[in-house]
């Protein structure tokens, strides 16, 4: 059985990432780096809209406002240092009624606590911007881009194996067993010994940090993120990014126009319950996992607590004219046949018991293990951020020092 210093369970972005950071940070410390499918980012990762966010609409002070800032510049580094595909465009925030134009105001003062570069724009400015796109008052953030976070995952995955580390596809972990000394990790091919286990599972983090005999206190719901495209003759409607102010009791930032680093201009995403971890059409039905989501208290809960949001959702899943006319409130001209559908996502959205959204970075530890409980958006952008911290909280286990480590 082959032992290593570190098990990293999971191969998006954050376990990507976390390998990379070890390997940079501590060499000589053996890794191995757990996937279940046949290549790294098949998930969360390869499914997103592909921004790099700015850190404007996270609570000042907070996991996802610091890693989010800080990760960005890392992320720009690495993507020059290695040929990924990125472009920092900038986005708008659009207020489409005067109701909306508070709330504005509070995300202008998140980005002015956050250092976040993000100014409050004229109309006549916006059209500049964004010649297609009409509100009552918007704000400009620099600081925005799009990526290919797909790319940037094999690039890290590739530089931890050329530093000989291992990669193990194919590889779905079945069970942990954490000893005084070690852990196994039990998998489809082949069990893994490891002094410490990170656990960097995304949808099936909660499942994974319960097998490490750790109760996170909270259990992953899935929600599909449906997305359409514009045709190509179309895309000229969108020159960048334009995002709508977003409801402040949910972490989802609403229907949005998101450019692409191939040119595609995609609409999305909405936010409704998968019938599976992985259900990434609504036809995909885990019997299990349905019944293990329904039946949670926190679900329960959150269900009464937003059911006219839940329905609206709903009618934008299932009605593709719902759909085009919410993006109507930010560009007016899209048309019905202006839209194709695009492959949808699943966010792992961790869910308290009493029905409240995790809205930080969770982290769940015990002596050799580490729970990555709650990393959604913007973790993508944060990642290597996020190694970092996830290293440095290895840092204190370890007996050796750490080496120079790049930016």
């Amino acid at each position: 059985m082959p032992t290593y210093d570190v098990a990293i369970i999971g191969g998006g972005i954050v376990g990507c990432a976390t390998a990379y950071r070890l390997a940079q940070q501590y060499p000589d410390q053996s890794i191995a780096l757990i996937e279940k499918e046949d290549r790294v980012a098949a998930h969360q990762t390869g499914r997103n809209s592909g921004v790099i966010h700015s850190g404007v609409f996270y609570t000042p002070g907070s996991l996802k406002a610091k890693n989010c800032r800080e990760g960005k510049h890392a992320l720009v580094e690495f993507c020059e240092r290695e040929g990924v595909d990125y472009d920092m465009c900038g986005k708008v925030v659009v207020a489409a009624s005067e109701e909306e134009v508070p709330e504005l105001e509070k995300i202008r003062e998140k980005g002015r606590k956050n250092n976040v570069a993000c100014e409050r724009i004229s109309l006549e400015r916006l059209r500049e911007l964004e010649p297609h796109v009409r509100g009552v008052a918007a704000l400009h953030v620099p600081g925005a881009g799009i990526v290919d976070y797909t790319g940037m995952t094999k690039r890290l995955a590739a530089r931890v194996q050329e530093q000989g580390h291992a990669l193990k596809t194919g590889a779905e972990v079945r069970n942990l067993h954490v000893g005084d000394r070690e852990v196994t990790v039990e998998t489809t091919a082949g069990d893994v010994r490891a002094q410490y286990v990170v656990n960097c599972a995304g949808l099936y983090a909660d499942r994974i940090a319960k097998m490490s005999g750790m109760d996170p206190g909270v259990q992953i719901v899935p929600f599909r993120g449906e997305y359409y495209e514009l045709v190509p003759d179309r895309r000229h409607l969108c020159r960048n990014l334009i995002y709508p102010v977003p409801d402040p009791a949910y972490p989802f930032l609403g229907v949005h126009f998101t450019r692409m680093v191939d040119g595609r201009v995609e609409c999305g995403p909405s936010a409704v319950l998968a019938f599976a971890r992985e259900g990434y059409v609504f036809g995909r039905v885990n019997l299990k996992e349905l019944w293990e989501t329904i039946t949670y208290p926190g679900f329960a809960r959150l269900s009464l607590q937003h059911w006219r949001k839940g329905i609206k959702e709903i009618a934008q899943s299932l009605s593709k004219r719902v759909y085009v006319n919410q993006a109507r409130t930010l560009v007016p001209e899209v048309e019905m046949d202006d839209f194709v559908p695009s492959p949808s996502g699943v966010r792992a959205q961790a869910l308290r018991p009493d029905g409240s959204l995790v809205d930080d970075f969770l982290f769940v530890e015990g002596e050799r293990v580490i729970n990555a409980v709650n990393v959604a958006s913007p973790a993508a952008t944060a990642s290597l951020n996020i190694g970092r911290l996830i290293v440095d909280r290895l840092a204190t286990r370890f007996d050796t020092a750490p080496a120079t480590q790049e930016a």
